[in-house]
């Protein structure tokens, strides 16, 4: 607890110095802390930004907003048309590199029209175990990550999220929906509703830690060990709606859920460079 307040204490002197500062809030636990405390030391001068795109879901984006609103800071909407970029489109390792360069490069251009000095976002030091390439955009666009700086890993996080009081504090991760089609597999719009209208279906029967995995016309199901049980018991209703969305065979994949499953049949040497996205 004492290394946390210290972490919280050092967070706090990072953010007073930079005055001015643009969040780019998600509305997941590490955006939530950044933005709390960034309005905690800054006051009004804080702006939370909050992005739509084809690849997160529309519940998840208002859900931000609310939060944001609720909060009472600042909020600006923007749209980014991820699917009409070629190198996101493509779904290759270094999509996911493109996706942050993009965003990135927007939130850079509000920020100079508008005169923020600082863009900040919520990576944390837990996504510094893997190469993301994130990481790289975030870097070459000069994107201040104030919870690595301040040395904060997940656990740290949703236990200063608790404390803060932020409702979100034990929310699960979500993730672009690109993260569910095997690299190569070219996005379009038809496949991304697709895979979210199967997760939501999902969700709304009691699988709350779930991914759709697109295999052309396989759907492979994960959900928590724990939970696979329950899913097989509900075997002919998950097919029969899988099927009416569009896939004709639907499975189960007996390793349960996990992060990265898509960069498991990559080569280990690649592998080892590419992030464990959700």
């Amino acid at each position: 607890m004492v290394e946390l307040q210290e972490k919280n204490l050092h967070l706090g002197e990072i953010l007073k110095k930079m005055g001015r500062v643009i969040v780019a809030f998600s509305g997941g636990v590490d955006s939530a802390v950044v933005l709390k405390r960034a309005q905690q030391e800054l006051g009004d001068n804080v702006l939370a930004v909050i992005v739509k795109s084809e690849l997160f879901r529309k519940s998840e984006y208002n859900a931000a907003v609310k939060f944001a609103e609720d909060l009472g800071v600042s909020v600006r909407q923007i749209e980014m048309k991820e699917l009409d970029h070629p190198a996101i489109a493509a779904n290759n390792p270094d999509s996911w590199y493109y996706s942050k360069k993009l965003l990135y490069t927007h939130l850079n251009e509000l920020a100079e029209e508008l005169d923020y000095p600082y863009v900040l976002d919520g990576m944390i030091m837990d996504d510094m175990e893997d190469f993301r390439p994130g990481l790289k955009a975030r870097t070459e666009e000069g994107i201040r990550s104030v919870l690595q700086e301040a040395h904060f890993y997940k656990k740290e996080v949703r236990a200063l999220a608790k404390e803060l009081d932020l409702p979100v504090w034990n929310k699960l991760a979500s993730c672009s929906l690109a993260s569910r089609f095997p690299y190569g597999t070219k996005l379009d719009k038809q496949k991304v509703d697709q895979v979210n209208q199967a997760e939501l279906y999902l969700k709304g029967i009691g699988f709350d830690e779930v991914r759709v995995r697109y295999h052309e016309n396989v759907a492979r199901i994960e959900v928590t060990a724990e939970k696979i049980a329950e899913l097989i018991t509900k075997r002919t209703e998950v097919q029969h709606k899988l099927v009416f969305l569009g896939f004709d065979y639907v499975s189960v994949d007996l390793r349960g859920y996990r992060t990265g499953s898509m960069n498991e049949v990559l080569p280990e040497a690649a592998g080892d460079k590419i992030a464990a996205n959700a």
